[in-house]
């Protein structure tokens, strides 16, 4: 498996020096990737979590807010393909459907040919309709939109001139350039949420008929086995073969013991993840020396 860290976004604030040390340290303890999340607004849950705001808005996220610390992925990820020679750069997840989608296969390609072809793009269709309103795009087709949005910029990534007219995009014999170096930017899909956090079988289906991998949203138990089981059925049925889907897992560190650990990595490996990625948050640490020293400490963990 390659082994990858979640950016802490909401605990490391602005400070840039702090940034640098944090990023240079995963890279310099021998971490393959970074996983960027991504919102451009936080809802005030005065307003959106209050008993006089809509049902919708009622459903929204207290844990995420206007007061969220949460950098722009494509922005950090040139300073970041700047400073390092070896992190692929994943988003985790940037929300497609709230985004024109030129732009983001622009954005996208941009960042791989900066980082000498280590992009990743790790999409999904996010839960904020407040984001989705205040960017002007329709929170309720977003599903289905997406899936048009993969198909245009994998036609942008890999075609000079492009002729797409779909229903919802429009491109007449225009291009990006420069393109990606890696020809074609590998897509993955984020997927679950609400209580069960398993996906919809429409979602699966999806995952196995355009993705390049996904990020399961749940821990290595009955419930990722069953899902990762639906998604090779569903790639076996349209003649994909599943061993070329990847998953990548999450370790999430806080209130767990490094043996805990040692044995949620075996069961991502059962599992069949070709990824992971361990995230420090959540533990009341200081960013960043506290939080490398965990990833430290979890490096020694994969040896034992």
């Amino acid at each position: 498996m390659k082994i990858g860290v979640v950016f802490p976004q909401a605990e490391l604030g602005s400070d840039v020096d702090a940034i640098r040390e944090y990023v240079l340290s995963a890279e310099d303890i021998g971490y393959t990737h970074i996983f960027i999340a991504d919102h451009v607004l936080g809802a005030d849950p005065k307003y959106h979590l209050s008993p006089d705001a809509s049902s919708m808005s009622r459903s929204l996220s207290a844990e995420y807010s206007h007061e969220s610390v949460v950098h722009e992925p494509f922005t950090l990820m040139a300073y970041i393909a700047a400073l390092t020679k070896t992190l692929e750069l994943t988003t985790g997840i940037l929300i497609l459907p709230q985004r024109q989608t030129a732009l983001v296969a622009k954005q996208a390609a941009e960042i791989d040919v900066l980082s000498g072809g280590r992009m990743r793009l790790g999409i999904g269709v996010g839960w904020n309709p407040v984001e989705f309103e205040a960017l002007g795009e329709n929170f309720h087709d977003r599903g289905q939109r997406s899936e048009e949005q993969i198909e245009v910029m994998r036609s942008l990534w890999t075609n000079s001139v492009v002729d797409f007219h779909g229903k919802w995009h429009n491109i007449t014999h225009a291009g990006i350039n420069p393109r990606p170096i890696q020809h074609s930017i590998p897509v993955w899909i984020g997927a679950g949420s609400g209580p069960t956090l398993v996906p919809s079988n429409q979602i699966l289906r999806r995952i196995a008929r355009i993705a390049d991998g996904w990020f399961p949203m749940f821990p290595p138990d009955g419930r990722a086995q069953f899902t990762t089981d639906r998604i090779r059925q569903h790639a076996e049925e349209i003649g994909r073969n599943p061993d070329s889907i990847g998953m990548e897992g999450r370790i999430r560190t806080a209130n767990k013991t490094q043996r805990e650990w040692s044995q949620e990595i075996k069961a991502w490996e059962l599992i069949g993840a070709s990824h992971l990625a361990v995230e420090t948050r959540k533990a009341g640490l200081k960013f960043p020396n506290q939080h490398i020293e965990v990833l430290r400490q979890f490096k020694e963990t994969l040896h034992c």
